[in-house]
Parts: C-alpha cells; sequence; structure tokens
C-alpha cells in the first residue's frame, strides 16, 4: 500500500487549498479514508474521515470549514480546506484503514500546510 499526498503550501489567513492522495491499492472504494494532522509539538490529530460506504466525520475544529471526498476511480481522496487559520498550520497526513483488521492502517508521507501572512 502507498499513498502519496499533494497540495500543501503556503498561503495567507482566509485563503483555500486542495490536498489531495492517490491510493496505490486493492479495492480503493471499500477502504476508509482519512486526514490527519500533526502541528509542531502536537500529537497527531484527525481531521475528516469518509467511510467505504460514504459517512464522512470531521473534526469540530474544521466542521464548515473543510470538505472530505472521494473518487473511488482515480483512487484518490480530497480536502478542500476553506476558511484556513494560522491555527491549521501542520503537517497534513493521508490514512488508509480496512475495519475490521486494526493492523491494516496505512500512512502517507505527509504534506505541509503554513498558514501565515
Amino acid at each position: 500500500v502507498k499513498l502519496t499526498e499533494s497540495g500543501g503550501g503556503l498561503v495567507q489567513p482566509g485563503g483555500s487549498l486542495r490536498l489531495s492522495c492517490v491510493a496505490d491499492i486493492i479495492n480503493f472504494s471499500i477502504h476508509d479514508m482519512g486526514w490527519y494532522r500533526q502541528a509542531p509539538g502536537k500529537e497527531r490529530e484527525l481531521v475528516a474521515q469518509i467511510k467505504g460506504y460514504g459517512r464522512i466525520n470531521y473534526s469540530d475544529a474544521v466542521r464548515g470549514r473543510f470538505t472530505i471526498s472521494r473518487d473511488d476511480a482515480k483512487s484518490t481522496v480530497y480536502l478542500q480546506m476553506n476558511s484556513l487559520e494560522p491555527e491549521d498550520t501542520a503537517v497534513y497526513f493521508c490514512n488508509a484503514k480496512l475495519p475490521p483488521t486494526p493492523d491494516y492502517d496505512y500512512w502517507g508521507q505527509g504534506t505541509q500546510v503554513t498558514v501565515s501572512t
């Protein structure tokens, strides 16, 4: 399993970015795909997750500003981030899970998002 993120960068407060994660994975459509982030000195936290059957969860910090989506034909998951705030600065990681197998838990290398003037 290989997950490759892209789309990070430097953006001003209030701006937008779209992250992409291409998954080299068999049966992508049945995987639970998620975006996590880790800021300096903090633990990695869930940002958003989209289940294989479509259910979506967001953290309270991003609900209403971020949108997760997936294109199963392209084995890709997206994170549209709007109204970005300096507190959103972090390395963003793509994650793939396949319930109910707890050991099936894969991560991308991460992409840096910096929100600053």
